[in-house]
């Protein structure tokens, strides 16, 4: 019966209701406007890509001439490449500020868990989205990554062997491999934009969160349109000016120099390191010794994201009530800085050590953390949080 009455006109009222008058609250940062951002990438690397994938050959002799190709002869093309090989960090770059900003305002609680867990859903997407892109060029890094990164399923046990050889297509990485990894990556982006426009969807059913974590009601909402809107169309244009300095000016800064060496199978790179955004990751998967275990935390490290809702109670929403909290959140956040940092350093002393006690510290935050710190504020600040909470409704 709905279909029928899925009609053009009632589809706009639904797309103005949803894009226009949706009501949020009046006290928005900045920090709410890197959702719109992402939003954006998308959009860039969606079309880029569509573009690029029209001169790109998968065949492991002509992939790396074909980048070539299309750097040096398509028109404009050089612009397209960089634009889609930095639209991938500058996709990232918003979405960990969009994670973090949900993690320091407590967006992932009742009742955001479902808008949560489909927003982590769309990171692990991501990655691998990524990461088959990073193949595509088949230079030296590109080669070597894949070849490191496929090896970790190996650890899996009895049926390891078996899913390596499966992804490669055959006994080592070959035609059949990126072959793979470029349907992959043409057709999961789709799948992004279905857990995408189901993550707008939760968002318009529960609303924004807010800096204060107060339900708001009456006056104290406005239609997204035209506040919102004319900043977030403010910020995106400040957002584009750094997008566009690294694509005319820095176009090679985020990526590594060893990509631009055709991929040889007889050298090995001195370092293999993945791409910026894998880092943190990376480290976590290095720090452990046992093979099968690291590839369980470097999962792992992604996917706690989904239980945290779940972890201990809060009294109220905003962490700004929280000033223990807000110490602790700080640490984390310059713990999976450090950890992308070390990730990128070869392993050896004193690398070793410290991607051990940050990859501790990095679970410790997000699963003890909540009832340790709900704890001691409970006992030493109860009355200072409630004093502020009442100053904050008034």
């Amino acid at each position: 019966m709905w279909l029928k009455k899925l009609n053009f006109t009632n589809l706009f009222n639904l797309l103005y209701k949803t894009g226009f008058t949706y009501s949020t609250p009046t006290n928005l940062n900045a920090f709410w406007n890197f959702g719109i951002y992402a939003l954006v990438c998308l959009v860039v690397q969606v079309l880029t890509g569509l573009f690029l994938s029209m001169h790109y050959v998968a065949n492991i002799n002509i992939a790396f001439v074909s980048v070539e190709h299309i750097m040096r002869d398509v028109n404009y093309g050089w612009l397209l490449r960089y634009t889609h090989a930095n639209g991938a960090s500058m996709f990232f770059l918003v979405t960990y500020f969009h994670i973090f900003r949900g993690l320091y305002y407590n967006s992932y609680r009742y009742p955001r868990q479902s808008l949560w867990i489909v927003g982590v859903l769309l990171l692990f997407l991501m990655i691998i989205i990524a990461f088959t892109g990073y193949v595509l060029p088949w230079g030296q890094m590109s080669f070597w990554a894949a070849t490191v990164i496929t090896n970790l399923f190996s650890a899996i046990p009895f049926y390891g062997k078996i899913i390596v050889v499966w992804l490669w297509g055959g006994y080592s990485i070959d035609n059949a491999t990126l072959s793979r990894f470029y349907s992959l990556h043409f057709f999961l982006p789709f799948i992004l934009i279905f857990l995408i426009f189901l993550h707008l969807i939760f968002l318009h059913e529960v609303k924004s969160n807010n800096p204060l974590g107060i339900i708001f009601v009456g006056l104290d909402k406005v239609p997204f349109l035209p506040q919102y809107v004319i900043k977030d169309l403010f910020g995106t244009i400040i957002f584009f000016s750094l997008f566009l300095n690294f694509i005319f000016f820095n176009a090679n800064f985020l990526s590594h120099s060893d990509n631009y060496i055709p991929a040889n199978a007889l050298v090995t790179p001195i370092h293999i390191v993945p791409e910026w955004y894998f880092l943190p990751f990376y480290a976590i998967s290095r720090s452990i010794p046992d093979k099968l275990f690291g590839v369980i935390m470097l999962v792992f490290a992604i996917l706690i994201l989904i239980i945290l809702p779940f972890l201990g109670q809060v009294k109220i929403l905003s962490i700004n009530f929280r000033p223990l909290k807000i110490i602790t959140f700080f640490i984390f956040v310059f713990t999976t800085i450090l950890l992308g940092w070390i990730g990128g350093k070869t392993m050896e002393f004193p690398y070793i050590f410290f991607g051990n006690f940050l990859t501790i510290l990095y679970f410790v935050y997000l699963i003890f953390d909540e009832f340790i710190i709900l704890k001691i504020e409970n006992i030493f600040f109860d009355k200072w949080i409630t004093d502020k909470l009442t100053i904050s409704y008034l």
